[in-house]
């Protein structure tokens, strides 16, 4: 009788009933709350008739249109309509049948149902001349076909009330339309049929809409014989309606309308009636509880709805909140991830609310996913989240909930999680039916299907989703633990250790290391990988340790578990392993066997039980040097094994050990190191504009096509090279493909088809098990071995592409004297033999047809098992064969034949004339006009012995596809290989590209190692430009390369570099040490010619920043990262400083600048840049032979008044810059010209006196008279030099003269 519309939240239809849901969350007892007046009885027992609904639907089975039973009505029994006054009604008795006709379209009555004991009141809309019946709307827009002459009925005179209508709180938007599921789904049936029937019978109010779900309780033998008798107007609608969590005795009636044509969306927004005048009306101390228990997160007309209901019935939630021990929120061992239920409040629940309370109880840290039947539904504070975050519409009733269907899982899930969300997946594990089963044959009384967590979503343990295939960095989960060990002098040194998890990709990387107070090799890592997720151990770490995991990382989520019991030491990790792997060694069914995973990668544990990774292996020998990092792993695998993933991850575990690890010197180590600074300032993978890649070296260096080569050119660029030998290998690659370009980008083009098949082989391994969402037990209603098996042919045909892919590209190998190309292209080497294996896959089974399908059908040979299920059918139908030439005989008539008719098979077809020849055993089936059919009891017996043969047929080929990926994970170490040297090759032709991107001249830089220990490390640069920065990007003018050289022979090793503000100088600290990147990393460089000696260790120290949230100032920070170089750098370093004591006074920055220089340039002697504003410094180094002064080139102009004009040149060129010409920047940034006259008198004011007070007990005091003469004659000077020093060509003999008699005068300074 309702007719159908279009969901308005915009989700999909729901093609059963989903009436449970309602009784699902239907309280055991009746009780009256505020808002439940209501002048408006809901309807409790639909008159159905489909045939006159406007939905275009099929016409039901009977089976469908049989009435439901009847649900009681707890309350009074009106006897008329409580919308209209019994003196406006005109009654109509019943006694005898009254003709009505086309006379009452248009007028207004009320009808009365007799179950409800209630009168409706409503408007004739038409009058059909056929069947003499009436279409009656009623006035909650519901329709009913009635026979008006045998209705009870009463004609009024009232208007058309209007109902008001639930204010929606979002708009819908990013909802994905089920606009699939259709009427022929219902005999799927839903297995959310299955809550509380019966409990509250009698109890239960209905509304009957067909945009939201029907709310009724039944026994559940009531409700599963009742998903087969679902009525045809909701069968036929496909509605998903809502369900109801009211109170019994709730007779509100409120609507929720809208309307969807073609796509679009158009929500009416209504308010709540008598809600929002009882909100207002709220005591001061129940807006405490609100406030409390929704955290603050109901705003606006959510506020108006759910507040009070909230603050009345979720009292347990506010200020008495307790977690599941009963300890209070001030207890030092409170839990908030618990929750204590009062008893009074659980006595009040229905089993389904019971439920549902139940797992929320335990998991008060994150949003629930509650399957029921083929939607996810969020309920309480879960639902404010849903309606937040994933713009989900509530339903109505009082209270909170919202849902999505089955098909929005990853989509919704994934937005949850990136929000920093965790999600608590809950599947049904039982459908009603074997529920009713499990009561008949254990004597249970539970009326609740059994559900499970099969899965915990956040950040750190997504595996896929829309977004993850849209980006291809690695979202890591890091546990981190901290120790101390004992050095010389009994001095405790801090020890790190870290797990790294990419659970996407099954990659553990494990580490330890020793680090110093800042944290610096922590902060490096953080910086490098950002983790999103962080574990570890609660109030263990160091405050120092806190803070750093604060500072370098972008808004991680925090997990702090229980030292020992939660985050496990490395004795009790190593046990668990062992016995995870034991375990997984003896298992009988799946795809891992002792031969899967005792490959390489395994070592056999000591005492025989079981066997280890052997990077594990590495670190349990290692003892106290391993045991941090063994801690960490321990405090990730605990983590993983709450998110159901410890088995998952570790049955095809690819480990690793961090570079980073302390296990080596620097010197055996083969990569340079870039410390978090150095990342940071030299804008490696994130711009300091906005955090983004736009402008960083690795955007610059990226023209991968495969997510998987991405990760691995940024594993690259943060770790680049430091052993020659492999420099040059890898530079030799990148010729050798820059040579064969057209080859290459064949190479590219195939290989940008594939997926991010890293990723997919890793889900793919993961899924070899049932378990999870992906377990046989799970309800689930998409086809999930449909999508896996989508997967699994993608898998095929990209490891079938990259095999070839890599032998077209082998064919360069003629040409090219590369040994790293030789080995990644040739067969068996870097490139594993994978021909025989995907030479199996394809003849096991047809591709295509699988994809079109959905389903394998084996090839003969491939499965035995299969074969003689499909030979016992063959012999059965060749029986039936053999039968009817038999039958045909004895019949004398060989037109006599099979036909099926219906589900009816094998029905033997005798002409009528041959009726009297019929054996009296023939069983007559069906005719035909000249024909009889019959069965004979062979065929009987036969057709029992086909379907048992048949089905068992199809249970052979259901595990079809799971012993072919079993099969197929068998070779993961091959699979993996074959991805690792794709991901290679694409690095390397992207490095060989990318040098076309350069602006001026490239070249392939010459690496030079170092013949003897004394010999000085040299770099060395002619006509060297920016790898990032290009001429289009600069605006006016081209960038200025420059000449620079660093070390070697004869040369000194530090450069001690002025000139003006803006002159250039932090480009080209900036410049030289991406290029010593680019050269260590293999690649070109942008310039005319490069030699380096190999640099261990970057580090970069320029820009002003501080550490707030660290307690750290500009000036601190600036000194620390100070600190970190000259106790960390070695002869082979590269530093590179950058206005060093600029943050406090001249005196003393001077001071530490000066005695930084010093310190590097005598004690380390490595090579390096320091830029500087403190001029003097100049002055003390112009006679070191270790220090060259350069200074960035300007050309001073005429003056504007007072105020100096400046050009820049931007060459770097040999000697120091007098002044820094600040006032120049300042009429730059357009300073009032007042200011700035001001300036540049102060400006002279303080040159003149400079170093006229000097302190100290070795400074001679000068006389007044003496010391402006001296000063007088220096600023003359200056003055000139001003003119003429920073131009690019000073070769004129007065101007050498000049400069002579400056430094003359700065001798006699320095006498003074």
């Amino acid at each position: 009788m309702a007719p159908s519309r279009r969901l308005s939240n915009g989700r999909s239809p729901l093609v059963s009933q989903q009436r449970q849901i309602t009784s699902f969350f239907s309280p055991g007892k009746s009780s009256t709350s505020p808002s439940s007046v209501s002048p408006v009885v809901p309807k409790q027992n639909p008159k159905p008739n489909p045939s006159t609904s406007p939905s275009p639907a099929p016409t039901p089975s009977p089976s469908e249109t049989k009435q439901r039973k009847p649900p009681l009505v707890v309350g009074s029994s009106p006897s008329r309509s409580p919308l209209t006054p019994l003196s406006e009604a005109v009654t109509t008795p019943v006694s005898g049948k009254k003709l009505y006709g086309e006379e009452v379209v248009g007028k207004r009555l009320r009808v009365y149902w007799p179950l409800d004991k209630s009168w409706y009141e409503g408007c004739v809309k038409s009058f059909n001349k056929k069947t003499g019946k009436h279409l009656v709307q009623y006035d909650d827009a519901e329709e009913e076909v009635l026979d008006l002459g045998v209705e009870k009925v009463e004609w009024t005179k009232g208007e058309v009330r209007s109902f008001r209508r639930l204010r929606l709180s979002s708009a819908c938007e990013n909802v994905v339309p089920d606009e699939e599921e259709n009427a022929e789904d219902a005999s799927d049936g839903d297995d959310s049929t299955d809550e509380d029937w019966g409990q509250n019978l009698g109890k239960e109010i209905i509304e009957d809409d067909s945009e939201e779900m029907d709310l009724e309780e039944e026994e559940v033998n009531e409700e599963v014989k009742d998903t087969k008798k679902s009525s045809g107007k909701n069968m036929a609608s496909g509605k998903r309606k809502n369900f109801e969590w009211d109170k019994v005795g709730s007779g509100k009636k409120i609507k929720s309308v809208g309307n969807v044509e073609k796509g679009v969306l158009n929500v009416t927004k209504v308010t709540l009636d008598s809600g929002s005048r009882l909100v207002e009306a709220a005591s001061d101390a129940n807006r405490r509880y609100v406030s409390h228990i929704t955290g603050n997160t109901l705003t606006g007309d959510s506020a108006e709805r759910f507040a009070l209901r909230d603050a009345e019935k979720l009292r347990f939630l506010g200020e008495g909140r307790r977690d599941s021990e009963r300890r209070r929120p001030g207890d030092a061992n409170y839990d908030p991830k618990t929750l204590y239920l009062p008893s009074d409040f659980l006595k009040s629940l229905s089993g389904g609310q019971r439920q549902w309370w139940e797992f929320k109880s335990k998991h008060m840290d994150k949003v629930l996913f509650f399957k029921m039947g083929k939607f996810y539904e969020l309920f309480e504070m879960d639902a404010h989240i849903g309606a937040k975050e994933l713009d989900l519409q509530y339903m109505k009733g009082e209270q909170p909930h919202c849902g999505f269907p089955e098909k929005n899982f990853s989509l919704n899930v994934e937005k949850l999680a990136r929000k920093g969300y965790r999600v608590l997946v809950v599947e049904q594990t039982e459908t009603p039916e074997q529920l009713e089963l499990r009561r008949k044959e254990k004597g249970c009384k539970d009326k609740v299907v059994k559900r499970e967590i099969c899965a915990v979503v956040t950040k750190g343990t997504l595996t896929e989703g829309e977004m993850m295939s849209v980006n291809p960095d690695a979202s890591y989960l890091m546990a981190v633990s901290e120790g101390c060990q004992i050095s010389g002098k009994q001095k405790e040194d801090v020890v790190i250790g870290v797990c790294v998890v990419d659970v996407s990709t099954s990659r553990f990387m494990l580490g330890q290391f020793g680090d110093d107070m800042e944290r610096n090799s922590l902060c490096s890592l953080l910086s490098e990988l950002r983790p999103v997720e962080i574990i570890k151990p609660a109030h263990v770490l160091s405050p120092e340790t806190e803070k750093v995991l604060l500072t370098h990382t972008r808004s991680p989520l925090i997990n702090d578990l229980v030292p020992v019991l939660e985050f496990w030491d490395a004795e009790k990790t190593i046990n668990e392993v062992r016995r995870i792997y034991k375990h997984l060694n003896q298992s009988v069914s799946g795809s891992v066997n002792e031969a899967s995973l005792g490959n390489s990668a395994f070592s056999v544990g000591s005492d025989g039980s079981g066997c280890l990774p052997d990077v594990l292996s590495e670190l349990v020998s290692m003892g106290d040097n391993g045991s941090c990092a063994l801690s960490a792993f321990g405090g990730c695998l605990f983590y993983l094994r709450q998110a159901l993933l410890d088995e998952t991850l570790l049955r095809f575990a690819k480990f690793e050990l961090l570079p980073c690890s302390g296990f080596h010197d620097i010197p055996q180590k083969s990569y340079m190191v870039l410390d978090a600074a150095a990342l940071v300032n030299l804008e490696i993978f994130e711009n300091n504009k906005n955090g983004g890649s736009s402008g960083t070296l690795y955007a610059q260096l990226n023209h991968c096509v495969t997510a998987f080569g991405k990760r691995l050119l940024k594993s690259w660029l943060a770790r680049p090279l430091y052993h020659v030998v492999l420099i040059r290998e890898r530079q030799n690659a990148v010729a050798g493909l820059k040579g064969v370009l057209p080859t290459a980008v064949e190479f590219r083009k195939e290989m940008s088809r594939l997926q991010d098949m890293e990723r997919l082989l890793a889900r793919l391994f993961a899924n070899s098990e049932a378990n999870g969402r992906n377990a046989n037990k799970v309800v689930l209603y998409e086809d999930a071995a449909k999508k896996q098996l989508q997967e699994f042919t993608t898998a095929l045909r990209g490891c079938e592409l990259m095999v070839q892919a890599c032998t077209s590209l082998g064919a360069i190998l003629d040409s090219v004297k590369s040994h790293l190309l030789q080995h990644l292209l040739t067969p068996g080497k870097g490139l594993p033999d994978v021909h025989s294996i995907l030479k199996h896959f394809k003849d096991a089974f047809d591709w295509i047809e699988a994809d079109k399908t959905g389903r394998i059908i084996p090839h003969e040979g491939v499965d035995v098992e299969y074969d003689s299920a499909c030979k016992k059918v063959e012999e059965i139908e060749s029986s039936f064969l053999k039968h009817l030439k038999e039958q045909r005989k004895v019949l004398g008539d060989v037109s006599i034949k099979y036909v099926t008719v219906g589900k009816e098979s094998y029905l033997l077809e005798v002409p009528e004339s041959m009726q009297r020849t019929v054996p009296r055993d023939y069983e007559l089936r069906s005719s035909r006009k000249g024909f009889f059919r019959y069965w004979t009891p062979t065929v009987k017996k036969l057709l029992g012995e086909l379907s048992q043969a048949e089905a068992e047929k199809e249970s052979k080929l259901k595990s079809i596809l799971q012993k072919l990926i079993g099969h197929f994970c068998e070779h993961h170490i091959k699979w993996r290989q074959l991805v690792s040297t794709t991901a290679e090759l694409d690095v390397l032709i992207s490095l060989a590209i990318a040098s076309d991107y350069y602006e001026g001249a490239t070249c392939q830089p010459i690496i030079s190692g170092l013949s003897c220990s004394t010999e000085m490390p040299c770099l060395s640069a002619k006509g060297l430009g920016h790898p990032v920065l290009r001429s289009d990007a600069l605006g006016k003018g081209t960038f200025v390369p420059n000449d620079v050289c660093i070390g070697g022979s004869g040369s000194p090793s530090f450069i001690l570099l002025t000139g003006p503000n803006m002159g250039g100088k932090s480009t080209l600290i900036r410049q030289v040490c991406l290029a010593v990147i680019l050269a260590q990393l293999g690649a070109d460089v942008p310039a005319e010619s490069f030699e380096l000696s190999p640099v261990d260790r970057i580090f970069v120290r320029m820009g002003a920043k501080d550490h707030i949230m660290s307690g750290q100032s500009t000036f601190m920070t600036e000194l620390s990262e100070t600190a970190s170089m000259l106790s960390s750098a070695t002869r082979n370093s590269l530093v590179s400083l950058d206005e060093l004591g600029r943050g406090t006074s001249t005196s003393d920055g001077q001071a530490i600048a000066e005695s930084v220089l010093e310190h590097f340039v005598q004690k380390i002697q490595c090579r390096g840049m320091f830029s500087t504003h403190y001029h003097r410094l100049s002055v003390n180094y112009q006679k070191d032979p270790k220090v060259s002064l350069c200074h960035m080139a300007c050309q001073v102009g005429k003056r504007t008044g007072d105020v100096e004009e400046v050009t820049f040149l931007y060459r770097l060129t040999p000697g120091a810059c007098p002044k820094s010409y600040g006032v120049n920047v300042a009429r730059l940034a357009g300073l009032p010209d007042m200011v700035l006259q001001k300036a540049a008198a102060k400006s002279r004011e303080f040159e003149a006196i400079y170093g006229k007070n000097r302190q100290g007990s070795e400074v001679q005091v000068f006389t007044e008279s003496w010391n402006n003469e001296f000063a007088v004659f220096s600023q003359d000077l200056f003055n000139v030099l001003a003119n003429s020093s920073c131009q690019e060509s000073c070769e004129d003999k007065s101007v050498r003269l000049l400069v002579e008699l400056q430094q003359k005068a700065r001798s006699i300074v320095e006498r003074g």
